[in-house]
């Protein structure tokens, strides 16, 4: 199994190129199964969760060409309506396989996902949003059963903010009869993303960004030409290491709209940050001040950027209160932290986080993706030689990581 050791210790300079998003890569991918004929992505990244999704829609019929980063999709094939266990463990959001199976082909028999080290994410609010649509919903020996004719257009409030619900519910609901209005939708750029390609389909959606989205159904779809947004949390985490090594690093092809809440806590914990259009440089202090965290759904402070935050709270100036809202679990990286010297203390969904001035270099083990860049993060600043393990995680949501990291300056390689 893969290990990645890093020599702490090297200010991170130079330019770094952000990657397509993973999290709004894989629900454009599943929306070609909406409409026949050949569509095209741009941008796409090269990561594990991308071929899990690819050999899915493969398994249902869809032919699937890649060269590099564009993937070229066929859905004029598509021949079965069952996404099996085998394929839906390796990747919870191949669930997203169910709204756009039962809008196109009336039935759908999807695994159930199973839970997972940040908690159990249930997909309650896409069964009920998709009953809302008129579809009958069975549970079965572990698997969703959903079949219907045509869906009918409904009102339905989501009891909580769900993103792959939001889009589960939305592409079964584009090809839906008359309109349905999705209210506490989640307002994430992935979501924005996902339906102005869907409207690039023929869709007609409206207010795709906002709490409230209106969809008017449309008899069929056809294949689009598209290209993945940059990755708000790839960049996000490329700002963290700049911001704790102390270096100078400018990213480009990004988007800086996504990553308010993210510029605001770097900026009070005493990093220079310039923004550009597509561009963001930024430069870490000396030492960085401690700042509080609460995550909170878009355009909130990230879920997805709480476990880099505590590796350079670990090493800040003061006192920080860490408070996650989202995912039960979410604090496993914290005993790893502790491992390399961190002082962290939790109760219930808070962690106190006394900076220390240096972590120290040990084998630590990942839990998820975000606890791993965590660790590479804390493996950045720490003295001696930091040995992580499970790096398996990494691979599911940014491309080659250690090469870009390398390429700015860091000691960093893996091992086999």
């Amino acid at each position: 199994m893969d290990r990645i050791f890093i020599r702490g210790g090297n200010r991170l300079c130079g330019t770094v190129h952000i990657s397509g998003a993973k999290n709004a890569a894989l629900p454009i991918l599943f929306s070609s199964l909406l409409a026949a004929g050949a569509s095209r992505y741009r941008r796409v990244p090269r990561l594990r969760d991308i071929d899990s999704t690819l050999g899915l829609l493969a398994t249902l019929g869809v032919a699937v060409e890649r060269r590099g980063a564009e993937v070229g999709l066929d859905a004029s094939g598509l021949n079965r309506w069952e996404a099996p266990y085998d394929l839906v463990r390796k990747m919870r959001a191949s669930v997203l396989v169910l709204g756009p199976l039962l809008a196109r082909m009336g039935r759908a028999r999807v695994s159930l996902p199973g839970g997972c080290a940040i908690g159990a994410r249930p997909i309650d609010l896409h069964l009920k949003g998709m009953e809302a649509l008129g579809a009958e919903i069975r549970l079965e020996h572990g698997y969703v059963t959903a079949r219907a004719g045509r869906l009918r257009g409904a009102e339905f409030t989501f009891d909580r903010v769900t993103v792959t619900g939001t889009e589960n519910v939305l592409m079964a609901a584009v090809l839906a009869e008359g309109r349905t209005v999705l209210r506490n939708a989640a307002r994430e750029p992935e979501v924005a993303a996902l339906a102005e390609v869907l409207n690039r389909m023929g869709a007609r959606i409206d207010g795709a960004g906002s709490s409230e989205i209106t969809v008017e159904g449309v008899a069929e779809l056809h294949p689009v030409e598209a290209e993945i947004i940059p990755d708000r949390i790839e960049t996000g985490t490329f700002l963290a290491a700049a911001a704790v090594t102390g270096g100078r690093v400018e990213i480009r092809d990004c988007e800086p709209r996504h990553l308010g809440a993210v510029l605001d806590k770097l900026r009070r914990a005493g990093a220079e940050i310039t923004v550009g259009e597509r561009a963001i440089t930024v430069s870490g202090p000396e030492r960085l001040k401690s700042v509080d965290i609460q995550t909170q759904p878009y355009p909130g402070f990230p879920t997805d950027m709480q476990a880099q935050f505590m590796a350079l709270m670990s090493v800040a100036e003061g006192v920080s209160v860490i408070s996650e809202t989202i995912f039960e679990n979410r604090f496993i990286h914290v005993s790893e932290l502790s491992r390399m010297g961190a002082d962290i203390v939790i109760s219930g969904d808070t962690a106190t986080v006394r900076g220390v001035r240096r972590l120290s270099g040990a084998p630590v083990m990942a839990s998820d993706l975000r606890a791993s860049a965590c660790l590479v993060l804390a493996g950045l600043v720490a003295e001696n030689t930091t040995e992580i393990h499970r790096v398996y995680h990494l691979d599911r949501g940014y491309e080659a990581l250690e090469a870009k990291f390398a390429a700015l300056g860091a000691e960093i390689r893996r091992v086999g």
